[in-house]
């Protein structure tokens, strides 16, 4: 799909974004290795129940990275994310690349989809959904966006005196874009976006 659609995505007709949440929990702070037993360090987690997922889109012509906090990771989320990304390019077609959660294919989605493009035949959709392969988070870019920022806050572990200040670190890596692009020639699917 991606082949046919390059022309109208380098011509700024269409937008293409790579997307994937990102829960964030208490252990993100933790990494695990070998050492030694008697000098074990456990850091304590007061609210392991409190997990945002983080909503992340990777533009594939400009490389661009947009990440939205939200509760968790659901259909009415989904779509709230979709809408952002549509504010972001009014007037462009959109075509979203992601995996198969069942909140990328349920009601609300399918409703959004259904308003969007109502009448319209295929190639005149204002967005446009594309599935990447089922368990095969190595085919998104996008999965390593997430684990540069989870290496980040397991990197300044000490900072984490609770929960908040790990979302803090989360949200200041994006603020000021402390990650690395990832390289599409590693990604099949990507590669003719170099």
């Amino acid at each position: 799909m991606l082949a046919q659609v390059k022309t109208k995505i380098d011509s700024g007709e269409w937008v293409a974004y790579v997307l994937d949440e990102c829960h964030l929990q208490g252990d993100e702070i933790c990494g695990y290795l070998w050492g030694d037993k008697k000098n074990r360090q456990i850091i304590k987690v007061t609210n392991d129940r409190d997990r945002p997922t983080y909503y992340g889109g990777l533009n594939l012509k400009d490389k661009s990275f947009v990440v939205a906090p939200y509760d968790r990771g659901n259909g009415l989320n989904t779509v709230q994310f979709v809408e952002h990304l549509k504010k972001l390019h009014p007037e462009k077609k959109l075509l979203l690349i992601w995996d198969g959660a069942s909140y990328h294919r349920g009601k609300e989605m399918k409703q959004l989809l259904s308003s969007e493009n109502q009448g319209k035949s295929s190639e005149d959709w204002s967005i446009t959904c594309c599935l990447l392969p089922a368990y095969a988070p190595e085919e998104n870019p996008v999965e390593a966006i997430w684990l540069q920022v989870k290496n980040f806050i397991r990197r300044f572990h000490y900072l984490c005196q609770n929960f908040s200040m790990t979302k803090r670190l989360f949200q200041l890596f994006f603020d000021y874009q402390l990650f690395n692009i990832p390289n599409l020639e590693k990604y099949d699917a990507f590669v003719q976006f170099i």
